[in-house]
């Protein structure tokens, strides 16, 4: 796999032994910590002078933000603003996207998440993606919970146990527990995603990113992901890009907003503002916020 070419390396260090350069032993989901007040978060990311540009011209540029462990952050704003773009560099999804640079610091921990040490693999199992679109394997419900734990080398005693727990985890199990050898591909649309977000789970991840995951879905679906997302994140971290204004209201602790800036002819994505979901939505320090929840632009 190409890496991505970088502007500048020499800041960049990676600790040995570190929580991305070797697979230490996953803490029992039940034995970890309740979230902490807000003034003492746990910080899971944090972003410094980020841009992304895909062959050479820039998406996003200087974003500057932390995301805190077992809270939902939600990324809003208008289409092409650059929420998606930072989503993926979270997981380093852009390691395969032809042409794509990230510059700036992300750290994952306090390690550099692009650091050369970094084991990518280890990153995309910590740090798992559910995609718009639903997209089950080809295969049976069981496999494709299983699949992610196979590759991972889990003995095959564990593996019947960890595809119950993710399906179970996922509010899922109950609904397929008697067709688990039939297609995935026979389920609803909120059932497949519900599944997609079962696969994610079943690597035994720290953050799971979600990009638009209730797009595709009817209000019923999509108030039952909702919900997931609240028991889950008692245990996870998850990061959610979102059109829905209302939904980032509902369910997010922190929302982020991003936007275009076209001046001297550039269409760039920045991100505005970045504050607690109440507050953002009722008392944004910016102007172009103010504008674009309620309703004036996007």
């Amino acid at each position: 796999m190409d890496t991505i070419p970088m502007s500048d390396t020499s800041h960049r260090t990676a600790t040995v032994g570190s929580v991305l350069t070797r697979p230490p032993a996953e803490p029992d989901v039940a034995e970890r910590t309740p979230l902490p007040d807000p003034a003492e978060r746990d910080i899971v990311f944090e972003l410094a002078g980020v841009e992304v540009r895909y062959s050479g011209v820039t998406a996003i540029e200087d974003v500057n933000l932390k995301v805190a462990a077992r809270e939902i952050t939600a990324f809003i704003g208008p289409s092409g603003c650059g929420k998606t773009t930072v989503l993926r560099t979270l997981n380093r999804l852009h390691d395969i996207t032809a042409g794509a640079q990230v510059r700036g610091t992300i750290t994952y921990h306090g390690e550099d998440l692009y650091g050369p040490r970094v084991d990518v693999a280890e990153v995309r199992r910590r740090i798992g993606m559910v995609f718009q679109k639903p997209n089950p394997f080809p295969k049976s419900i069981h496999d494709n919970v299983a699949y992610g734990p196979r590759i991972n080398g889990r003995k095959r005693g564990e593996i019947g146990d960890l595809v119950e727990e993710a399906l179970r985890k996922a509010a899922l199990f109950d609904e397929v527990k008697d067709k688990l050898k039939q297609s995935a591909l026979g389920l609803s649309g909120g059932q497949q995603q519900r599944l997609c977000i079962a696969r994610a789970l079943a690597v035994e991840p720290d953050v799971i990113l979600m990009d638009e995951p209730c797009s595709a879905l009817d209000p019923i679906a999509t108030a039952r992901i909702e919900d997931l997302m609240q028991e889950l994140k008692a245990n996870y971290t998850l990061v959610i890009v979102t059109h829905n204004m209302q939904q980032a209201a509902r369910v997010a602790e922190r929302t982020a907003f991003f936007s275009l800036d076209v001046s001297n002819g550039k269409r760039t994505g920045v991100l505005v503002e970045y504050d607690d979901t109440e507050k953002l939505f009722t008392r944004p320090d910016d102007q172009r916020t103010e504008d674009y929840v309620t309703g004036r632009f996007g």
